[in-house]
This record gives structure tokens, C-alpha cells and sequence, in this order.
């Protein structure tokens, strides 16, 4: 505790977080007093110390300690009896060295509070000696003026109620890393305010890219959300306007997570849309030329899972393409339950590609699920997954209610299924056919 602190520039302060290396850290170092009340007072109220521990030990004896601002090191304040050896120990130098940037100020502010110092603050030099052939380095020391290697500094002490001793110092290199260490720190906290409102902006401009308006559907209600874990994510929902009666509904899965996903995502959103207007007829020719321009777009590795629907609004047909995504969910008015399984592989990871179309026909009273895996991959603290067989439940006890409502009760069963922390985007359509003129 005695040895001057290292001014290598080496951060140690994180040391305990590095997986690499054992936990090792000073526990206490023992300062011996007569009553500890009196001292506790002395060093918390005087010196501006907190308190580390006021326990009461399974022996009995109490141990107090407390600790500098920064919490770097802990005293013990341990009353020995007064008949041990230890108790002559009280009102010696301790070896203990605080070291502060503004010595003459701490100097300053403890005397007004009552500190007994032994001298005022003075100039000193700090001189690190070597080692000697046959011996060893006895560390850095404090040391009066005199020609060497030496650190610049302030250099004083004082004591505590009991006449313990400490050396209170400053030194320049000291200072220097001080200063050093606080501009990294402004720097990256700047760094991350900077990131943190990029963030908040990217999120903005996602909102933007989700549904704005929902077209007029005469025989169908629908209502679509997206819950992201992460300020912005790769699941993507949309409803298409494809003119003549025709309606497209859109949910996706983008490979990844975070920022990067996030891009992939407007890619997927921008093709489907500009795609649209072109091949608005035909909706294999219009996914085969998505497909194209997401894998000319992005790396290699990029792909997106995707379950594209177009309904016809005025005889009720629904055409569908499932890419490689999680079946959608047909629940009939009867009772009985359609899986709109996949009809061909993903999006955007082969060149060649094609992918088949489905029909079927809705009837009053049938809703149309489509999701992605935030929902049934959401997992409880045992380890159970919400699954599908769950969300049919939920949409079992919920159908009656209109789509906005079916959408924010499921949401909420598996937001208290899962008791921990969000860790994929949770996005859900339902759409429920009402029949013409209801």
C-alpha cells in the first residue's frame, strides 16, 4: 500500500472483468485504533471517506472499514485489546500513501475540517531506485531533493484521531495520466452519445419504412405490428396496395440482427415495393425479381426468410408464397386450422431461383396469422419455448376481437410468457375475412 501507484498508462481498473485472468484484488489494509466510533467519524466526516462494512463477524467482533471516494482501496479499522502486542501499533506511520491531483486543495479542505497535518504541502521529488548487483529495487520512494531520475510532486502528511500517520502526495506523471484517463473517458462517452443518438435516428427512419397507411379492404380487416428488441431490427411487415382490388401482405425475417440487418431490411422493403409497380400481375415474376436484386444487393451470406400474399378483395382469393418462412396460420370459422406451409426456399442467398404459388379461398369469419420466430422462439426462465401450439391458443381465446386487439393480447401472453429479457423482434399480422358487405 506504501508503493507508489504505476504510471505506465496500464488500465488495471477492469481487471476483474477479463475472463482470462483470476479475480485478484486488495481486500483491506488494517489501520489499528482505540475506538472505532470515534475513528468511523473521523474518516467519514473529516476526510469525506465512505463506509465500506459495519458488519458484526460470527466471532463477535466488529469489523468496520471504510474507503476513499473512488473506492480503491479499503482500512480496517480494527480496535486490537489493549493488552496485545497489536495495540502498540497504534499512532505509528501507517506506510499508507494517498495519492490526489490537488494536494494543496485537499490540504486546504481537510485542515478546515480539523485534520492535524504534519507540515504544510512541499515540494518534492520522488526517486526510483535501482537495483543493486547482488541486491534488489527497494521501489519508488519519497525523498528530499537530490540529483537522479526522479517524478516531481507535492508530498505531505497528517493523522487521524488515534496518531496514525499517512503521506498524502501529488505527482506530475500522476496528474498527467489523470488528465490522460479523463479525455479517453469525455471521448467515449461523446463516441457513444454520438452511436446512441445515430441510433435513435436509424429508428426513426425504420419506423418510417413500416406501414403508414393501411389500404381499403371491402371483405378483409387486418392490423400488423413489429416489436423490436434492439433499437432497430431485420423483421419487416408491409400491406401493398396492387391496384384492381388487390392487396399484398408482406412479413419477413432478415438474416441478423442490429444495424446490419436494419439495411437489409430497407433493401428487401425498397425491391418490394419498386417491384410492385412493374410486375404487379404476376406475383412468381415479382418475387423472382426481388430475389435477383436482394442477392445482387447484398453479401453472400444475406437472406431473408419472407411469406408474400396477395388477396383479391373482391372473390376473396388469397395467393401466396411462403420463402423459407414459419407456416402461416389459416384458422376457419369452424374450427379447424390450415398451415400455409413453405412453397420454396428463402430470399436473396441463390442466384438461380423460383419459387411456386398457392391459392385458397377465405370464407366470413376465417383469419389469416402470419409471424416470425420473436414469438414462438420467446423463452420462459425454464427454458420452454411459446411455441406455436401456444400461439394457436391464444388466438383461440382471442378471435372474436378485432385484429388491432388479437395482435396487442397475443403480444402481451408472450411478453409474460417470457420473463426475460427480449432477445428477437416479435412482428404479427392478422387479418380477418368479414365477407362482402359486412
Amino acid at each position: 500500500m506504501g508503493d507508489l501507484p504505476s504510471t505506465s498508462g496500464a488500465d488495471t481498473s477492469d481487471g476483474w472483468r477479463d475472463p482470462r485472468r483470476p479475480y485478484l484484488c486488495l481486500h483491506a489494509v488494517d489501520v489499528f485504533v482505540r475506538d472505532q466510533d470515534q475513528s468511523l467519524r473521523f474518516y467519514v466526516d473529516q476526510l469525506g471517506f465512505n463506509v465500506a462494512f459495519d458488519a458484526r463477524l460470527q466471532s463477535g467482533d466488529r469489523w468496520v472499514a471504510v474507503a476513499p471516494p473512488d473506492g480503491s482501496a479499503v482500512l480496517a479499522l480494527v480496535a486490537p485489546a489493549p493488552d496485545s502486542g497489536l495495540y502498540r501499533l497504534i499512532g505509528r506511520p501507517t506506510g499508507v500513501v494517498f495519492v490526489t491531483e490537488d494536494v494543496i486543495g485537499k490540504y486546504e479542505e481537510w485542515r478546515r475540517r480539523g485534520v492535524r497535518f504534519s507540515f504544510t504541502p512541499r515540494l518534492r521529488r520522488v526517486k526510483y531506485e535501482r537495483p543493486q548487483p547482488g541486491g534488489r529495487s527497494t521501489g519508488p520512494s519519497i525523498v528530499p531533493e537530490d540529483p537522479g531520475p526522479v517524478w516531481g510532486g507535492v508530498f505531505t502528511r497528517f493523522r487521524d484521531v488515534d496518531g496514525n500517520s499517512f503521506a498524502l502526495v501529488g505527482f506530475d506523471e500522476v496528474n498527467r495520466e489523470i488528465e490522460a484517463e479523463r479525455r479517453r473517458t469525455a471521448g467515449k462517452l461523446e463516441s457513444e452519445r454520438r452511436t446512441a443518438q445515430e441510433l435513435e435516428i436509424a429508428k426513426q427512419v425504420q419506423a418510417r419504412l413500416f406501414p403508414q397507411r393501411l389500404p381499403p379492404m371491402e371483405t378483409l380487416e387486418y392490423a400488423g405490428a413489429c416489436i423490436q428488441a434492439r433499437q432497430v431490427g431485420g423483421d419487416y411487415h408491409d400491406f401493398l396496395d396492387l391496384g384492381r382490388g388487390r392487396f399484398g401482405l408482406v412479413i419477413a425475417d432478415i438474416s441478423g440482427k442490429g444495424i446490419a440487418a436494419a439495411l437489409l431490411m430497407a433493401n428487401l422493403q425498397a425491391n418490394l415495393r419498386s417491384q410492385c409497380a412493374v410486375a404487379w400481375d404476376e406475383p412468381g415474376h415479382l418475387l423472382r425479381s426481388v430475389n435477383q436484386l436482394f442477392y445482387e444487393n447484398t453479401s453472400e451470406s444475406a437472406y431473408a426468410t419472407l411469406f408474400f400474399a396477395e388477396y383479391d378483395d373482391r372473390i376473396q382469393r388469397l395467393r401466396y408464397a411462403n420463402c423459407g418462412h414459419l407456416a402461416g396460420l389459416l384458422l376457419r370459422r369452424g374450427g379447424a386450422i390450415e398451415r400455409l406451409d413453405s412453397t420454396c426456399t428463402v430470399v436473396g442467398l441463390f442466384q438461380e431461383w423460383d419459387c411456386s404459388i398457392t391459392d385458397c379461398r377465405l370464407f366470413s369469419g376465417d383469419t389469416l396469422v402470419l409471424y416470425t420466430d420473436g414469438i414462438t422462439e420467446s423463452f420462459n426462465d425454464a427454458g420452454e419455448e411459446f411455441g406455436e401450439q401456444r400461439l394457436i391458443e391464444a388466438l383461440e381465446r382471442h378471435r372474436e376481437l378485432p385484429p388491432p386487439a388479437v395482435i396487442a393480447s397475443v403480444v402481451d401472453e408472450v411478453q409474460r410468457f417470457g420473463s426475460q429479457e427480449q432477445h428477437d423482434d416479435i412482428t404479427l399480422i392478422v387479418a380477418r375475412c368479414r365477407g362482402a358487405g359486412q
